[in-house]
């Protein structure tokens, strides 16, 4: 997704009859500061899929619809399945994702999930299967839907109809 149409889908989304502030315009230096991350993650190397995997996973986790809307059309017109995209939760038990898509979603669950802290093993799995440039923008991946999540969850915003 191109960094402007987070913008413009909060704005166009974000009309519900809520008192839930409203970012951009309650404190634009902040939002533009979102903004600046979210652009620095599609600047990176990371390909469309891992970052379709990560934003998907981590919306369902934190049960953000609004990302987890946006995120499954957006992974859909890049070319992902339907049979892949509703595996997601269900990952570990399909032969549908490569190793490297299995190492992407194991470390989104438990940076999500950070409470529970981040397995050796799950770090060393994908340390031993990415160069640390490309492990660092993961970890950045990760953490910027999750903050896009926490956005969007805090102040109510919904999907749109269709």
């Amino acid at each position: 997704m191109e960094v402007h149409c987070y913008a413009t889908l909060y704005q166009q989304t974000n009309k519900k009859m809520s008192n839930r502030i409203k970012i951009p315009q309650a404190d634009a230096a902040a939002y533009k500061a979102m903004l600046a991350l979210e652009s620095y993650i599609e600047s990176t190397p990371l390909t469309t899929r891992h970052k379709d995997l990560i934003k998907i996973r981590a919306s369902q986790i934190n049960g953000c619809a609004f990302c987890l809307n946006m995120h499954t059309l957006d992974a859909r017109k890049a070319g992902e399945t339907e049979q892949r995209i509703y595996n997601i939760p269900t990952w570990r038990d399909t032969p549908f994702f490569d190793e490297q898509e299995r190492a992407v979603l194991a470390l989104t669950e438990q940076v999500t999930l950070i409470s529970n802290k981040v397995s050796d093993e799950v770090y060393n799995k994908a340390a031993s299967l990415f160069e640390p440039a490309y492990l660092a923008q993961l970890i950045m991946a990760i953490i910027t839907i999750n903050a896009w999540n926490r956005i969007g969850i805090t102040t109510e915003l919904e999907p749109p109809l269709s």
